[in-house]
């Protein structure tokens, strides 16, 4: 049985959850650490269905947390895959280009990939097509051989056996209500826990449970959809993966072709608006408050057209077509349209925050907290990546709050 009560609570066992778990374990070695989770399984939600692409650290610019953390995490990670035995994909990835615009914007890149100490390299289109016979640029690309793939589901069943080995206790099926301040207990559907300091990493519902604590004043989160095409049959299969050059303006990196760790390709994936934090299918886990308020946030976005959201979002709904997805596809791959993708997989909903007094977009990490808790904002893609360093990072954070 679980104790009682803990030095610290965690809410959310995603990837984020797990790795601050272990992190508070090494980093306060005698302080009792657990992890609360809604669902059945960790990972049950954004942590376990992303893409499991590692990614290098060069679509950033460098005074950001995530061109440090997806740079370091990118090698913490495969380090990680190695040293457990998990199998990991070091396939690489291609960024082409399709017009003049992508030209320019590929030197961008190339300068944030120096400025960030990460390995890119700017190839031309005959090399290109060395590394993949099949690809489709204009002129020149560029090359990023530390670009990975991992299956998150084993990453997480991983790191769930070396917290627990270190002590962490985790409940699952166990949803979080509420703080009782007056008791400093976490009020959960199944028992209460003290609590000496609360970690909310929630992910889609982190900004609810900051603004009872008085955080998250000026930001919430928006869910956005994502869902990728794979083929009936794998007739061709690339060797790498293969990415536009993506508008920089936003955290999405368009439709693009992914390798699994096992080299099955996927195209995708989408970014559409939902209508609800969990609305993975059809009315599955509806919520009628959540549905009200974030309906009248995206008709006013749609309405003022903040951070041009009118148009990423008709963007991203016409993704949501078989068709148009493997027209996107054949720009990259050139026999894209021959290779029988016709199944959507697993929906999964990105918790994107949104800064609603200026109206924009969030593209780092947020966080906020004091000596009593601890709130993960915005775990932005690419989060899985990031988890390592980023958990270290809040760990430091935490010890600041605490004078330790």
């Amino acid at each position: 049985m679980p104790l009682e009560s803990y030095d610290f609570v965690i809410v959310g066992g995603g990837v984020i959850g797990l790795t601050l778990s272990i992190s508070l374990k090494k980093n306060f070695h005698n302080a009792s650490v657990l992890i609360i989770e809604k669902e059945n399984i960790l990972g049950f939600h954004a942590s376990g269905r992303n893409s499991g692409v590692l990614h290098a650290g060069f679509y950033y610019t460098s005074d950001s947390l995530k061109a440090k953390f997806t740079r370091d995490g990118n090698t913490a990670m495969r380090q990680y895959c190695e040293k457990k035995s998990i199998k990991l994909n070091n396939c690489g990835k291609l960024v082409v280009c399709k017009d003049e615009q992508d030209l320019n914007r590929l030197t961008v890149l190339e300068e944030r990939a120096k400025s960030n100490n990460v390995e890119l390299y700017r190839i031309s289109e005959k090399e290109a097509k060395n590394i993949e016979p099949k690809v489709v640029t204009l002129d020149s690309a560029l090359w990023s051989p530390t670009t990975s793939s991992v299956d998150p589901k084993q990453v997480m069943g991983s790191l769930l056996s070396d917290a627990v080995n270190l002590g962490v206790d985790v409940v699952v099926n166990t949803q979080y209500l509420y703080f009782d301040h007056d008791k400093d207990r976490v009020i959960t559907n199944q028992s209460s826990y003290g609590c000496k300091y609360f970690i909310n990493a929630a992910g889609l519902y982190a900004d609810k449970i900051a603004l009872e604590w008085g955080f998250s004043q000026d930001y919430r989160v928006l869910p956005f959809k994502g869902l990728y095409l794979y083929p009936s049959s794998t007739i061709y299969r690339p060797k790498v993966h293969i990415y536009p050059v993506p508008d920089l303006k936003f955290p999405f990196l368009g439709v693009h072709l992914t390798l699994t760790v096992d080299g099955d390709v996927k195209i995708g994936p989408t970014a559409i608006p939902a209508f609800w934090r969990e609305n993975y299918k059809g009315f599955d886990r509806f919520s009628l408050s959540e549905s009200f308020e974030i309906g009248i946030r995206e008709i006013e976005l749609l309405a003022k057209n903040k951070f041009n959201f009118r148009s990423l979002a008709l963007a991203e709904i016409r993704k949501y077509n078989k068709n148009n997805m493997i027209k996107d596809a054949s720009l990259l791959l050139s026999n894209a349209g021959e290779l029988n993708f016709n199944k959507w997989g697993a929906p999964g909903i990105r918790a994107q925050l949104v800064n609603i007094k200026k109206g924009e977009l969030e593209m780092d990490f947020v966080c906020e907290g004091d000596n009593r808790s601890f709130h993960i904002l915005n775990a932005v893609s690419p989060a899985f990546t990031c988890a390592i360093p980023f958990a270290n990072y809040l760990v430091d954070e935490i010890k600041k709050q605490l004078n330790y």
